[in-house]
């Protein structure tokens, strides 16, 4: 039995002498109870589940080390000291073997026990329909384990956020950790994949294969990925859901919240990113999910990688221009084997372009930074996008009183400019800094350089830059202090 299905609905697998109670998690030769640790077990249970076939050294772990970043060697130490619980290798009995430069796979037969397979028969199927998770969640544990406990207490959280922050990563993640609390399952509806002609409702139905009165029936989680695909439709079919669902509970990600009652919103920030004075050595360092993300990437690239003093102010300056941004982190850190760190660090600054080249496995708009800030791009109005791209002149924080001197035009009178600005923040592309005197707004740089290009497009770029050189040359009049004119800039 090297079938997938069959291993998942099995309660004990035999391999060789060897009987091991996925439940009870141990392993018994005979009446003896084999010494074998947490990880082994884990392990272990990864590589019979995917008997006959390679798992990669990355896929291993980031499934037995979810939460953290760890040297390819931990793998290799409790590799060795599961063959040797095995005895692998004595009297010709061989079960794990290493396949070079790729993982892992386990050669023994798999047998199940005909009595539990019987029992596990009558059980219902898996309660769920969420994609495997290949690679860790990083800098999120707090977070996640928040939204774990405030989930089942709330109808309807939704998690907000800028382009390639990791909604639907953190989302999926709480659902994992979930799936044991919902009696009738957890199940994933992507709106990303649906055209604008399909009922949103009619859709959902179908993938839970069941019709309104059985699902309002459920005590289910639903799991409403990219919500400002649809948001009007979606905003809709929620509040019919929770007003005639009980205990159903739905966990949506959106670039801004779907202002309906009952709505919990969790905004997810980008990654911690080192202050300059804070990164003194490797272990300081290494406390900033930033740049856990980059280095545990980049090793998955180049195995040798290791993070030295001398490049620790390069790869702060990475993950900083890359506004701690997960996507971007990871699409910058996929190209070092061809640009080294230095590369990295010259070409990060020069725009988008670095960060076009990734991932194809995962759906478009996760492929690439320039496919995500599309995908927000593309939802906004006209005179959204114009606002958008005339901001790009600011490359720090500024004040509304700014934008207004700076960015307003017949099209664009004041009257109008701050209620398309507060626009922009609630979909997530300018963030709100609360500063001693005036709130402040900033665009990520991510966001910045792609509104910069859209601006050059228009042609409206050296004027609208002309305009901020004259704004600032006002303001150090007026003020005479060098710091004011900086919020500006």
């Amino acid at each position: 039995m090297n079938n997938l299905n069959d291993v998942n609905s099995a309660e004990v697998l035999r391999f060789g002498p060897y009987a091991f109670h996925l439940r009870q998690r141990l392993i018994l030769d005979g009446d003896r109870q084999l010494r074998m640790g947490g990880r082994a077990l884990d392990i272990l249970q990864v590589l019979v589940e995917h008997a006959g076939r390679v798992v990669r050294k990355e896929q291993l772990i980031a499934l037995i080390w979810p939460t953290s970043v760890v040297e390819e060697i931990n793998l290799r130490v409790h590799i060795a000291a599961l063959r040797r619980a095995l005895g692998d290798g004595e009297q010709g009995q061989r079960y794990i073997v290493n396949v070079p430069q790729c993982g892992y796979s386990f050669i023994a037969p798999v047998h199940y026990d005909s009595v539990a397979q019987e029992v596990f028969e009558r059980l219902p199927p898996a309660q769920h329909n969420l994609p495997a998770r290949l690679t860790p969640v990083t800098g999120r544990d707090a977070l996640v384990g928040g939204m774990v406990r405030r989930l089942p207490l709330c109808r309807l959280m939704t998690v907000t956020g800028p382009a390639g922050v990791g909604k639907t990563t953190v989302a999926l993640r709480v659902a994992e950790l979930l799936l044991q609390h919902f009696r009738d399952g957890v199940w994933l509806v992507d709106l990303a994949q649906i055209d604008v002609e399909t009922p949103l409702l009619e859709h959902l139905l179908r993938t839970l294969e069941c019709d309104f009165s059985t699902l309002c029936a459920r005590h289910a989680l639903l799991v409403l990925d990219n919500c400002e695909h649809r948001r009007e439709a979606c905003k809709a079919m929620v509040e019919t859901l929770l007003n005639a669902a009980p205990q159903l509970v739905i966990l949506a990600t959106s670039r801004e919240a779907l202002q309906t009652s009952l709505e919990t919103l969790q905004h997810l920030p980008p990654l911690n990113v080192p202050k300059r004075s804070a990164v003194d050595c490797v272990a300081q360092a290494m406390g900033y999910p930033a740049v856990q993300l980059f280095v545990s990437r980049a090793r998955a690239r180049q195995h040798d990688f290791s993070l030295r003093e001398q490049d620790l102010h390069t790869v702060r300056e990475i993950c900083r221009q890359l506004d701690g941004l997960p996507l971007a982190i990871e699409l910058a850190a996929a190209q070092i084997d061809a640009l080294a760190l230095v590369g990295l660090h010259a070409q990060v600054a020069n725009g988008l372009q670095l960060l076009n080249h990734g991932r194809r496995t995962a759906v478009p708009r996760h492929q690439s930074m320039q496919a995500a800030l599309d995908w927000s791009y593309q939802r906004l109005s006209e005179q959204e996008q114009r606002v958008l791209q005339r901001l790009s002149v600011f490359k720090l924080a500024f004040t509304l009183e700014a934008a207004l001197g700076v960015i307003s035009c017949p099209q664009l009178a004041p009257s109008k400019l701050a209620a398309v600005i507060e626009r922009l923040v609630q979909k997530s592309l300018l963030a709100v800094e609360q500063g001693a005197v005036a709130g402040r707004y900033r665009m990520l740089n991510t966001t910045r350089r792609y509104a910069r290009e859209q601006l050059e497009r228009s042609g409206e770029g050296v004027d609208l830059e002309r305009r901020h050189a004259r704004y600032i040359s006002r303001v150090r009049q007026v003020s005479g202090k060098q710091g004011i004119a900086q919020l500006v800039e």
